[in-house]
């Protein structure tokens, strides 16, 4: 079977859309997954419905593992892959396929930094993207302007920016638009921090740092999709009923959004409205942050610890039963809305759009997963709305308390390993918990305390949640009394209970 390529899909007579030759117009550090089904998605779609034109050069920031190198299978391919979105979308069963044309190329930083320093010199790029991991974006004093590359991602923008400005550092309007993807708040302003720091600690100059804040818009943004990546167990049979081989598939859900902050001159310049795609530009995208937190991630986080303990193990199983599906209704409707900044209809449409997520049939998200560090998790994403709804309706809101309980109860652990805290549910299997080490100890330290005595040891401690919880009126009685009834019957009986 012949590799994808744009001769291969000549030679098989394909007629949907193709874009073989364009200017390099984007620059992305980043070749994995997530950007692909995302980013180069949504260029691809603004290539087809709005003649953006427009073709994307990969870098891969990180240096090969094992021999394995992804930029040379993306080359091997002309850049193409096939990519499929899949899941519910107003009640109906959605499986789209569609090969990405937009990249160009994908260069190695490492192997070929000085290819990727030359894009610096291409005056039609215009925009960088970027999705280094949370980690990625920090600044790093060790990082020298003489290495090729510097360790952190900041430092080879910095490098890269620099080049721009001795090719191009008279000429207006050819500084860069960049597209912060990373999963940090004020991922945007928080790279340019990075980046004016090291500019700084170079020494290269106040025409430098003049130009970087001036001729360039960092932009902080919002990305919301889940990527599942190359889809290993039905990788041979796509590529026989495609008749090609395709060694970077890559799969994701149907629902996605971008919000974007920046100027309003970007909706000109990046023309998403015109080619109908889900992407907002914003002059401030932190309430659409919130949203996204509080009620997708919120709902996650406040249902999952219970679901397990009641014998769950994914997601969509649990919005296929009643109870479990109307106690995380009752949370998002009756209990995190109310609290949000936006309008409670923008927020009830995305909330009907979660639901719909968290039943894709393509998506087996197991609980045990998103369990993960849920101390900073419910920290994040459930107390905000608890503060909110306490403060607006003096009163605690039924479902998230119970969460709080469940929480507690999932973190009821009796042997304290490597791999983490070993606990057991009532059905007798034994489940690891994930989290850092310090409150693995915590919960260890207090694994024979009564339902009483541990409520109050959580709620005090204030390295969790950066407060005293016993702070809110009746939250501690009530939360020990939950646990209380979760001894007795269940994490099941006790959603019953809040509706």
């Amino acid at each position: 079977m012949k590799k994808l390529s744009y001769q291969t899909l000549e030679e098989q007579g394909y007629n949907g859309y193709l874009l073989k030759d364009a200017p390099e117009r984007v620059l992305q550090f980043g070749e994995g997954n997530f950007l692909r089904a995302f980013v180069d998605y949504f260029i691809d779609m603004m290539n087809e419905k709005a003649g953006f034109n427009s073709k994307v050069v990969l870098v891969q920031p990180i240096a090969n593992h094992g021999g394995f190198n992804l930029a040379d299978v993306i080359n091997e391919q002309d850049g193409l892959y096939t990519l499929y979105l899949r899941g519910f979308e107003n009640g109906q069963k959605v499986n789209d396929k569609r090969i990405i044309s937009c990249v160009s190329r994908c260069l190695n930083v490492h192997s070929d930094y000085e290819a990727v320093m030359a894009c610096a010199e291409n005056p039609d790029l215009r925009y960088i993207t970027c999705n280094t991991t949370e980690a990625g974006i920090a600044y790093d004093p060790s990082c020298q302007f003489t290495e090729t590359p510097p360790s952190s991602y900041p430092a080879k923008l910095t490098q890269f920016l620099y080049r721009r400005f001795q090719t191009f550092g008279k000429e207006a309007g050819k500084g860069f638009v960049i597209l912060a993807c990373e999963l940090i708040d004020n991922n945007g302003k928080e790279l340019e921090k990075c980046v004016l720091n090291y500019a700084k600690q170079w020494e290269l100059g106040d025409e430098f740092i003049n130009w970087i804040q001036q001729e360039n818009i960092f932009c902080s943004t919002l990305v919301d999709r889940i990527v599942t990546g190359f889809p290993r167990n039905e990788a041979a049979a796509i590529n026989e009923e495609n008749g090609y081989e395709d060694n970077i598939i890559d799969t994701g859900e149907v629902f996605g959004f971008w919000v974007i902050e920046g100027p309003e001159s970007l909706k000109k310049e990046l023309p998403f409205a015109e080619a109908g795609l889900p992407v907002l530009i914003t002059d401030d995208h932190k309430p659409y942050k919130q949203r996204k937190v509080r009620i997708l991630n919120g709902a996650h986080t406040s249902m999952v610890l219970g679901a397990y303990l009641a014998g769950q193990n994914i997601v969509r199983d649990c919005m296929h039963d009643d109870t479990i599906l109307n106690f995380m209704n009752k949370t998002i409707y009756e209990e995190i809305i109310p609290t949000l900044s936006l309008s409670e209809e923008d927020c009830k449409d995305f909330a009907a759009a979660v639901t719909e997520r968290f039943k894709n049939p393509f998506i087996d998200h197991a609980l045990m997963s998103i369990s993960l560090n849920s101390t900073s998790k419910w920290k994040a994403r459930v107390m905000p709305s608890l503060e909110g709804y306490v403060a607006k309706f003096n009163k605690l809101p039924k479902c998230i308390t119970a969460s709080f309980a469940f929480y507690i109860s999932f973190y009821r652990g009796t042997e304290l390993t490597d791999a983490g805290l070993v606990a057991k549910r009532p059905n007798g299997d034994t489940y690891t918990i994930s989290d850092d080490r310090a409150v693995l100890e915590f919960y260890y330290a207090h694994r024979t305390d009564s339902a009483k005595e541990l409520v109050h040891a959580v709620c005090t401690n204030t390295d969790f949640w950066g407060k005293d919880l016993t702070e809110i009126p009746g939250f501690e009685e009530e939360v020990a009394t939950i646990v209380k009834n979760i001894e007795a019957h269940g994490t099941y009986e006790e959603m019953k209970n809040c509706l």
